[in-house]
């Protein structure tokens, strides 16, 4: 067991977690900041995979009440209307800085303005991007960045657990995946960034080393949680059978620009479910229709629906679409010419950790953003939101925790605490028998999809919670392999772990809210009802987890008939 020492702690590698690290260096240059990555710098977390873009305003017609109105309207009017705003007001600052102090490079209009293209859900076509390779080109320039800058990098390098003590997190427990050690990295603060839980389900589109690692240490910490109940799944997914390229996402500018969706008997069904929007609805709106085509026998052969842009022509499609047509033609589709196979595909978590607007949750040391933190986003959250949101939020967190530690000594950690974690996590090697973990982890995902999926309902939420309880324990008496240096069975024993943690938090919110709103649908309550404009908010007190309903506060803007 290896033992360092930092000032900032900086979990995840995506988006915000490199924001928040650009941003603590430039704030105090003094700072030692430190960088824990699941897998390799630039090429991990979902950033790196954004093909759409980021919304901000830019253009003289379009506004922030625009945007604004956009994001809670598209939430539900449930989101947190302070980080909403939030998203919405820094959004065009953090595009400048991506240009200017990091090297991003975006799509331009003839006059040298930046192009932004239309996105569904939006009243004004405000999303920045670069062709459709918009994460590439931000990843990219942010791991340059953080190559120069001397911030010590870990990679391949996963978190277990929070260092809690005396109510104060004071760094975390991490693993090297290849070199088989434990690292115990005591921090004046420490940032979770890792990303949502979305691979629980049995088709999903984030990167694979995703498994809810920063949700399910903070829950074993104690932190409090908003609206888990909330979980986005992305209308196109593409299908390739068994291939874990099943559910890779073909992005939403495709709807944006007129592509049109088709059930198995050839009908562009979206016209029976939103007649006004029809292909350019909100994400839940398609995802729902697709998922009600497909389970009333009018899919296509392998259980999906079909999506057709070829009648916008050759030209147009390979000038503003290359990286679509080039990931469809990989997996022998024609997306230039052809219609292509897709699903709904579990995608993004809206819910997540209760945070403030400087990223800070009710546990002292620990800051939150992007996909980890609740609230932004409220029910559903709009494609190009989810980027914007992990840059600014990113910048913030940085910011945030540089003023934090100024002043502050040295954390310390017992030695006990770190060894009983430390056996917690090899306990699966005090035998030699047991399940498979790959199995459990198929059971997972199936449970995930058919009970706590697109459409859900009190008796299938129920049963799942139960089932959930018991996969985590066979989970954690899965055989666990060989040896810790590289040990992809172990590995797979912690993300089983932490997903049951996070889908479980999921279907018991999911079952408290007995209406439908957002990504939420319950069809035993299918309707959105005006009681329900709560945000549910989970806390542990005295040791047992405690939901509250709270009403939603509106600051800025009420919703219609509130």
């Amino acid at each position: 067991m290896e033992e360092l020492e930092t000032d900032l702690l900086i979990l995840g590698a995506g988006g915000a977690g490199l924001m928040a690290a650009m941003h603590a260096r430039l704030h105090s240059p003094r700072l030692r900041v430190m960088v824990s990555v699941k897998g390799l710098l630039g090429q991990s977390g979902c950033t790196r995979m954004v093909q759409g873009g980021y919304n901000c305003v830019l253009h003289p017609n379009d506004s922030y009440d625009k945007h604004f109105l956009d994001t809670v309207k598209g939430g539900g009017w449930i989101n947190n209307q302070s980080l909403a705003w939030t998203l919405v007001k820094e959004a065009p600052e953090r595009i400048v800085e991506l240009e200017n102090r990091a090297g991003c490079l975006f799509d331009r209009n003839p006059d040298g303005t930046i192009h932004q293209k239309a996105f569904a859900g939006q009243s004004f076509d405000r999303t920045v991007h670069k062709g459709d390779l918009t994460g590439i080109e931000i990843m990219s320039n942010l791991r340059d960045y953080m190559l120069e800058s001397g911030i010590t990098v870990l990679q391949e390098t996963r978190g277990l657990d929070l260092l809690v003590e005396d109510g104060r997190v004071r760094g975390a427990l991490l693993f090297g995946i290849r070199t088989g050690k434990f690292l115990v990295v005591r921090a004046k603060a420490t940032l979770v960034a890792t990303g949502g839980g979305a691979t629980m389900y049995r088709i999903s589109s984030p990167s694979l080393e995703k498994a809810g690692d920063g949700m399910a240490m903070a829950h074993r910490a104690g932190a409090s949680f908003v609206d888990m109940e909330m979980l986005q799944f992305h209308p196109t997914g593409l299908l390739v059978g068994n291939s874990v390229a099943t559910g890779g996402l073909l992005e939403e500018g495709l709807r944006g620009a007129g592509a049109y969706l088709y059930n198995g008997e050839g009908e562009r069904y979206m016209q029976r479910y939103d007649p006004a929007k029809k292909e350019r609805a909100t994400r839940d709106v398609i995802s729902r229709s697709s998922f009600m085509e497909i389970r009333a026998g009018r899919g296509s052969a392998n259980g999906g629906v079909w999506i057709d842009i070829s009648h916008l022509g050759p030209k147009f499609i390979l000038e503003n679409f290359p990286g679509m047509v080039e990931r469809c033609r990989d997996y022998g589709f024609d997306l230039v010419n052809e219609r292509v196979e897709v699903s709904p595909s579990a995608h993004y978590q809206m819910g997540g950790l209760k945070i403030d607007t400087d990223c800070f949750t009710d546990l002292e040391g620990l800051f939150v953003a992007g996909e980890d933190a609740g609230g932004v986003h409220g029910g559903n959250r709009l494609g190009g939101n989810g980027v914007a949101d992990s840059i600014v939020f990113g910048a913030r967190a940085g910011d945030s925790m540089a003023a934090y530690v100024a002043g502050k000594s040295a954390s310390s950690v017992s030695p006990g605490l770190a060894r009983q974690l430390c056996e917690r996590w090899l306990r699966p090697f005090d035998k030699d028998s047991g399940e498979s973990i790959f199995a459990i982890r198929r059971e997972l995902e199936n449970l995930m999809w058919d009970q706590v999926g697109i459409v859900r309902d009190g008796a299938g939420l129920s049963d799942a919670i139960t089932k959930l309880d018991h996969l985590a324990g066979r989970a954690a008496q899965a055989r666990p392999g060989k040896g810790l240096t590289s040990n992809a069975a172990w590995n797979e024993i912690a993300n089983v772990v932490n997903l049951s943690v996070v889908g479980r938090m999921v279907a018991a919110s999911a079952l408290l809210r007995t209406e439908s709103r957002g990504a939420h649908y319950r069809e035993d309550y299918p309707t959105p009802q005006k009681e329900w404009l709560k945000n549910i908010v989970w806390r542990r007190v005295d040791g047992q987890w405690k939901a509250d309903l709270e009403p939603v506060e509106f600051p800025r803007l009420r919703p219609p008939g509130a």
